[in-house]
């Protein structure tokens, strides 16, 4: 028997699942992996940060809408913008919300550049679609449905469409792709004063860290959050502990005041 065969003989394998099932759960009281979450919860979570009632809400990735519709049950009176490049769900959308005055579609992708790219995902119309080719085969995932798609900045959206105006709530859900997104907001997050969004297997993808996520927002004067089984827990400084690829929502809330009432 060799040294190292009797050094796993002295580690019984059932200690090392046991302590795996511990550091899960611990992982997850932290929020980290914590995919339980409804939406329900995620926008009264998101909306928790703010105080006064939203007005301007943006939904980055929107999907099918789920999301926005429930930005909408909770608040009637909300101007909702949603961004949405798949044509699949583009006309999912469109049904949706028919009617709905206060929701407007934006059919693109936002990013830091405006121009054109390909949208990767497993089926037409899946919410794991990404700007990035995936690579899932280790759970037997093929990422080879492929559309070609418009994308934009939201800065220039924000100027154009919006003129400049104050955003309450933003949402961000693009696999992998948030921070992109956020380096694209330019002067609107400033601007802006919640911003959701997700951190997790999808950054491995597009090789992206919570250290990319913390820096930016801190020289934005944002304070950062995670969503946890008991509520929003502060991050008041950064740990390596956080670079945690399991997948986890997080809310930055803007230390500055935005509406002048």
């Amino acid at each position: 028997m060799s040294s190292l065969e009797a050094m796993t003989l002295k580690a019984p394998r059932h200690l090392f699942k046991l302590l795996g099932r511990i550091e899960r759960a611990a992982a997850h009281a932290q929020g980290k992996g914590y995919d339980e979450v409804t939406i329900e919860r995620e926008v009264k979570l998101l909306q928790s940060a703010l105080t006064t009632r939203p007005r301007l809400a943006i939904d980055v990735g929107g999907n099918i809408g789920d999301y926005t519709a429930e930005l909408r049950r909770q608040n009637p009176n909300l101007e909702i913008h949603t961004f949405e490049p798949s044509v699949t769900n583009i006309d999912k959308l469109k049904s949706r919300f028919k009617g709905d005055k206060l929701f407007n579609l934006a059919p693109f992708a936002l990013s830091d550049l405006a121009g054109s790219t390909t949208l990767y995902s497993n089926e037409p119309g899946s919410g794991m679609g990404s700007l990035t080719q995936r690579t899932l085969d280790h759970l037997n995932i093929a990422f080879e449905t492929t559309e070609s798609i418009k994308t934009l900045r939201f800065e220039d959206y924000w100027f154009q469409e919006l003129q400049n105006r104050p955003i309450d709530l933003v949402k961000i859900d693009v696999e992998g792709h948030e921070l992109k997104v956020l380096r694209g907001f330019g002067k609107a997050l400033w601007a802006t004063q919640a911003v959701q969004f997700e951190f997790g297997g999808t950054d491995i993808d597009s090789r992206t860290f919570f250290q990319d996520f913390w820096r930016l927002f801190k020289e934005s004067e944002f304070s950062v959050f995670r969503f946890t089984p008991f509520g929003l827990q502060a991050i008041s400084e950064y740990s390596e502990s956080h670079e945690c690829f399991a997948f986890t929502n997080f809310v930055a809330v803007n230390q500055r005041q935005i509406h002048p009432d």
